[in-house]
C-alpha cells in the first residue's frame, strides 16, 4: 500500500490550517517539500514540542514521503530562534541519514504562512490565488507530517496535539482525543484563573473568538491548534467585539489613508496586487457595498489570506482591513464573483526585509506579551469520559457514519467514511465506547 493510500485511511487532514484532506496534497511530482515548522503564531508551542520530543518520527515520514512524490528537495523551516528544535532535528536526520535539510528564519509573522514560507525556501512568489504546487512545491505541517508517520503504522489519527494558555494554572500541550471538549482541555491545564474570560481557538492574529458560553460547547478537531484563555476585557475581546456594521462606520469616518496597511502587508510584501488602503477608500466612498464589487481594487480583497497585519499591527487607527475584507469576500462570492489569475511574473517589495512584522512585537500589538516568553511546556495526556465528534472538520464533503446509536466501538475503529470519489478525510474514533448519538456529530460515552 502506498503512503498515499495509508494517509487516506488513517483520515489525516493538515493539521495547522484549513484540513485539507494530505492524500490529495500529496499526489503527484513537485520539486520542493516543504515542512512548516515556525509555528508563527504568538504563544502557540504544540509544534515546536513536536520537533524538540518527536523529530526523528517527523524527520522519518518526510523522507518517505519525499522519496514517494520524487521531490528533489526536502525542506523544515524553523525559526533560528529555536535552536533545541533545530538540535533535536539535526540529530534525527544525522541518525537516519535522511535527504533534509533546515531552512532557519528570523522571527517575524507570520512566517508560516504558507506562500511566505515557499518563498522564504525556494526564492519562487506563488501566483496570486495560487498553491504552493504552482511552483513545484508542496507545504506540509510538522504536525501532519507526525500524523503520517503513525499512518504509516496504520495508526489513524484520532488525537491531537493543542496549546493551552493564557489565563490558566498551569501552560500545557495536550494531547487528547479528537472530540474533546475546550471546557476539559482547560481543566488539564489546571484550569482558568477568573470565572469569566474570553477563548481563543487557534493563536491570537488568526484564531477564532469565543465567549465563555461558545468555548463550554466548543470541541477540539483535527485543525485545532490551540486554546487561549485571555482576560474578558482584553484587547482582543474587545476588538472581536466589534459588529459588521460598526467596522464599515468606522472605516468609512476614520480611515486617515496612511497605507500603512498595504505596506505593512504580507501578501502585498510578496507582489501581490493587493492594497487594503485603497480597498478601504473605496469603501468610504461608496454608498452601497454591492455597488463596488466591480472594482478591480475591491477584487483585490479576494486575496487576503486574513493574517491580521494590517488591523492589530499596522493601523495606526485600529480599523480592521481584515474584517472589511472578509465581509467584501463573501459578497464576491454570493455575487459569483472569482479572481482572474494572471499569468504575470510577481517581484516582492524591495523593502520586504525591513517591513517584516516581529512576532514578538505583534504580541505586544495583540495585547498577549505577558504570556510569550512561555518555554516549550510539558506535555498532558487526556483520555475524557466523552466526546463529540464533528463529521465536517475538513475540506470537502462531511464523513458519512458507518456507526448508529447503541453501537459500541472501540478506539481507532473507522466511525465515518469519506463518500467514494469526494474530497474528504474518513474519522475514527478517540475512545472505546458506546455511540450516543449520530447527527452533525457522533457521540460517544466511554
Amino acid at each position: 500500500m502506498s503512503i498515499t493510500d495509508q494517509i487516506f485511511q488513517a483520515g489525516v487532514v493538515g493539521c495547522g490550517g484549513a484540513g485539507f484532506p494530505t492524500h490529495v496534497k500529496l499526489k503527484g511530482t513537485v520539486r520542493w517539500l516543504i515542512l512548516n515548522g515556525a509555528e508563527c503564531e504568538p504563544l502557540l508551542r504544540t509544534d515546536r514540542w513536536i520537533l524538540c520530543n518527536r523529530a526523528r518520527r517527523v524527520v522519518e515520514a518526510a523522507e518517505a514521503v519525499r522519496r514517494e512524490l520524487g521531490a528533489g528537495e526536502c525542506v523544515i523551516g524553523l525559526k533560528a530562534a529555536y535552536t533545541q528544535e533545530a538540535a533535536a532535528l539535526e540529530e534525527a536526520i544525522a541518525q537516519t541519514g535522511a535527504s533534509i535539510r533546515l531552512h532557519k528564519m528570523g522571527s517575524f509573522y507570520p512566517a508560516g504562512d504558507e506562500q511566505v514560507l515557499v518563498h522564504e525556501v525556494t526564492g519562487q512568489v506563488v501566483p496570486p490565488a495560487g498553491i504552493p504546487l504552482d511552483v513545484g512545491a508542496v507545504v506540509s505541517n510538522v504536525a501532519t507530517m507526525l500524523a503520517i508517520r503513525d499512518a504509516m503504522e496504520e495508526i489513524p489519527l484520532t488525537h491531537k496535539y493543542l496549546t493551552v494558555t493564557g489565563e490558566v494554572a498551569h501552560p500545557a500541550v495536550l494531547h487528547v482525543p479528537v472530540g474533546t471538549s475546550f471546557r476539559e482541555c482547560i481543566q488539564m491545564a489546571g484550569g482558568a484563573l477568573e470565572e469569566r474570560y474570553f477563548v481563543v481557538s487557534g493563536g491570537p492574529m488568526m484564531g477564532a473568538p469565543l465567549t465563555v458560553e461558545q468555548a463550554e460547547k466548543a470541541v477540539v478537531t483535527k485543525t485545532t491548534s490551540g486554546i487561549l484563555v485571555l482576560p474578558e476585557e482584553g484587547y482582543l475581546s474587545r476588538h472581536s467585539a466589534i459588529d459588521l456594521r460598526h467596522t464599515i462606520a468606522r472605516a468609512r469616518s476614520a480611515c486617515i489613508q496612511c497605507s500603512y496597511c498595504t505596506q505593512l502587508c504580507p501578501r502585498h510584501l510578496l507582489g501581490h496586487p493587493l492594497q487594503p488602503h485603497r480597498i478601504m477608500r473605496k469603501l468610504a466612498l461608496c454608498g452601497d457595498l454591492t455597488a463596488i464589487l466591480d472594482d478591480p481594487d475591491v477584487r483585490q480583497a479576494q486575496i487576503c489570506c486574513e493574517c491580521g497585519v494590517c488591523e492589530i499591527y499596522a493601523c495606526p487607527m485600529e480599523l480592521q482591513p481584515r474584517k472589511v475584507n472578509a465581509l467584501l469576500k463573501a459578497e464576491l462570492g454570493k455575487a459569483g464573483i472569482r479572481y482572474q489569475r494572471q499569468e504575470d511574473s510577481w517581484t516582492p517589495d524591495p523593502g520586504r526585509e525591513s517591513r517584516k512584522a516581529p512576532t514578538r512585537r505583534t504580541a505586544a500589538r495583540a495585547g498577549v506579551l505577558r504570556y510569550y516568553d512561555l518555554p516549550v511546556p510539558p506535555l498532558v495526556e487526556g483520555t475524557p469520559d466523552r466526546i463529540s465528534v464533528p463529521l465536517k472538520m475538513h475540506i470537502g464533503v462531511p464523513a458519512v457514519p458507518v456507526v448508529s446509536p447503541g453501537d459500541t466501538v472501540t478506539a481507532g475503529q473507522l466511525i465515518a467514511a469519506c463518500p467514494e470519489g469526494k474530497l474528504g478525510a474518513n474519522i475514527h474514533a478517540g475512545i472505546s465506547g458506546r455511540v450516543e448519538s449520530v447527527d452533525g456529530s457522533i457521540v460517544i460515552a466511554g
